[in-house]
């Protein structure tokens, strides 16, 4: 037995139990407590690479495998059971999240640019967030809500988000879509849509039928996704955009997933295709035009570096400054 992952195990997943799950999920809290307790346990996760260990990811392959979830021994008991499963799933899993939400704190840059619009995401998934021009918007704006829907009607996915500030708002109209992931899932397949769902954690079921809406959506008219590195993969995706388009590349969240020596080659890439939306941390990249610290500590919302407001990560508020909306386009 390796003591130090042991030892690392119980660090990682009793700091999960204490500053993570709480809030959001009490079943995760409690598996996440009970195995940095449990040195059986414990030990049967440190067999998991550690690059692939992290509660999220664990936690979902224990899900679609089937883990039982109602009795916390009856979960222990499985866990060590199926602690050569558990290892072997995660080594081949990743954590996709993929969540449609965002596409709430996309649509004001969106609406900056006039269409029609060719939209490529970087990191794309199942391409759950090419898809901003099909789902309905509801933002609550202190006591006024504003209803953006789609022309051709509501949605079967409404986004509902606060708002603070005065963007304009409408539905981009998108031609053509596409997404670069490291390995892309598809909304029509069984296995990649359950596994999107299961890594919703348990709780949140506005989530998971959100997701879920979403990867039918997708379904019925799939993105073209292509399996490569963002930067590498981009100009080659590029050229197959429709030329009487607006090439639009997005990367909304992904840039913290990829080193840090790798980050400015993607963001270059995505300059020289056409015009850039992302969502990250401010302090992440320096891809801005100028420096916005963040007040309510979320991302910040950028067209072609231009910092436009802070934003929730998965999209639940968008505080929008409206000095950066002049001269966007």
């Amino acid at each position: 037995m390796d003591q130090d992952a042991v030892d690392a195990v119980v660090e990682r997943y009793g700091r999960f139990a204490r500053d993570e799950a709480p809030g959001r999920s009490r079943v995760y809290e409690q598996w996440a407590a009970r195995i940095s307790r449990d040195r059986e346990l414990s030990a049967a996760l440190a067999a998991i690479p550690d690059t692939r260990r992290q509660p999220p990811l664990v936690f979902a392959v224990m899900r679609v495998l089937g883990a039982p979830v109602g009795d916390i021994d009856a979960w222990a008991a499985w866990v060590v059971d199926n602690a050569e499963p558990i290892a072997i799933e995660c080594g081949r899993r990743s954590v996709q999240t993929n969540e449609p939400l965002r596409c709430a704190t996309l649509l004001p840059a969106l609406s900056l640019i006039d269409g029609p619009i060719a939209l490529i995401e970087v990191g794309a998934s199942a391409g759950l967030c090419l898809y901003p021009d099909r789902y309905s918007y509801r933002y609550r704006r202190g006591s006024e809500v504003i209803a953006v829907d789609p022309p051709a009607g509501p949605s079967t996915v409404v986004l509902t988000s606060e708002l603070s500030g005065s963007p304009a708002l409408r539905v981009p109209e998108i031609v053509w879509r596409a997404g670069i992931d490291l390995n892309p899932l598809d909304a029509r397949d069984p296995d990649d849509r359950a596994w999107l769902a299961g890594l919703v954690w348990p709780g949140e079921e506005g989530r998971r039928e959100r997701i879920v809406g979403a990867l039918d959506i997708a379904a019925d008219d799939p993105p073209l996704l292509v399996a490569g590195d963002g930067a590498a993969a981009l100009p080659a995706l590029a050229a197959r955009a429709p030329r009487d388009a607006t090439l639009v590349v997005t990367t909304p969240g992904v840039l913290a997933h990829v080193s840090r020596a790798h980050r400015g080659a993607v963001i270059d890439a995505a300059r020289a295709a056409g015009r850039w939306i992302t969502l990250d941390a401010p302090a992440l990249h320096d891809g801005w035009t100028r420096r916005v610290d963040a007040e309510r500590g979320g991302f910040s919302l950028a067209l072609d570096g231009d910092v436009l407001g802070e934003v929730d990560p998965l999209g639940a508020w968008v505080a929008w400054h409206p000095r950066s909306g002049d001269g966007a386009q």
